[in-house]
């Protein structure tokens, strides 16, 4: 079993960063894939981005709403996932959550990851 715990929520106006962390720990290995996702109230879960390992090149992928404003990054040697927010808008207030698939795929469908955090609130004020 794996376990997912993510940091690094928190409020923050329009406009600045937060960089959030998700930790892995159980199973000693390295998920191929690792996501972000988030979810508002009312909506459905949105993927944001994702980062293959570095063996397999460390590809990434990013939704649409965040390209070019959020970053992933990942150390393999700590089994951590790095989301990084620049320019944030009011509509990233989401809770957002660390996912990891054990298939060296990539994807951005929820349903095709393996194992969840339970999420870290990030509220943009406007």
């Amino acid at each position: 079993q794996v376990q997912l715990v993510e940091s690094g929520g928190g409020l923050v106006q329009a406009g600045g960063s937060l960089r959030l962390s998700c930790a892995a720990s159980g199973r000693t290995f390295t998920a191929p894939i690792m996501g972000w996702f988030r979810q508002a109230p009312g909506k459905e879960r949105e993927f944001l981005a994702a980062i293959s390992s570095s063996w397999s090149g460390g590809i990434t992928d990013y939704g649409d709403s965040v390209k070019g404003r959020f970053t992933i990054s990942r150390d393999n040697a700590k089994n951590t996932v790095y989301l990084q927010m620049n320019s944030l808008k009011p509509e990233d207030t989401a809770v957002y959550y660390c996912a990891a698939r054990t298939l060296a795929l990539m994807t951005v469908y929820s349903e095709e990851y393996d194992y969840w955090g339970r999420g870290t609130q990030v509220t943009v004020s406007s």
